[in-house]
């Protein structure tokens, strides 16, 4: 659906280190380019850079980036990897009643603040 999304760190070196341990956790692998996190993927393509004016890099208020997870244990890992690698829990793992479907998912906040997710579809044995 979209052909990037960039966000902004004043570590990208520890931004790395986050997305490396969370996006790993949902199967996808970051590129080689030097300065940046990048995560290339079929669906777009995510990356973490240097704010390129020179000033430091902040979260969007209201923002929230959502990444696609195959299964509930993809999301759990997801949440798991995040606190293990310098993020904060923005929803713990489970059933959101307030999305379209009553999704499963969990939220993060990465070491810069980002808002991110991760949900997986449902599934028919669900309750």
């Amino acid at each position: 659906m979209f052909n990037h999304v960039m966000v902004g760190s004043n570590d990208v070196d520890g931004a790395r280190r986050f997305y490396d341990a969370v996006l790993g956790a949902l199967g996808f692998s970051p590129s080689s380019v030097p300065g940046i996190a990048a995560y290339p993927s079929d669906g777009g393509n995510f990356v973490v850079v240097s704010p390129s004016n020179g000033e430091p890099a902040c979260h969007a208020n209201g923002g929230t980036i959502g990444f696609r997870a195959t299964s509930y244990a993809q999301v759990d890992a997801f949440h798991a990897a995040g606190l293990a690698n310098g993020g904060a829990c923005g929803g713990a793992p489970g059933f959101r009643e307030s999305s379209p479907g009553r999704k499963y998912g969990a939220y993060l906040r990465d070491p810069d603040g980002n808002k991110i997710c991760a949900f997986a579809p449902r599934s028919d044995r669900d309750p």
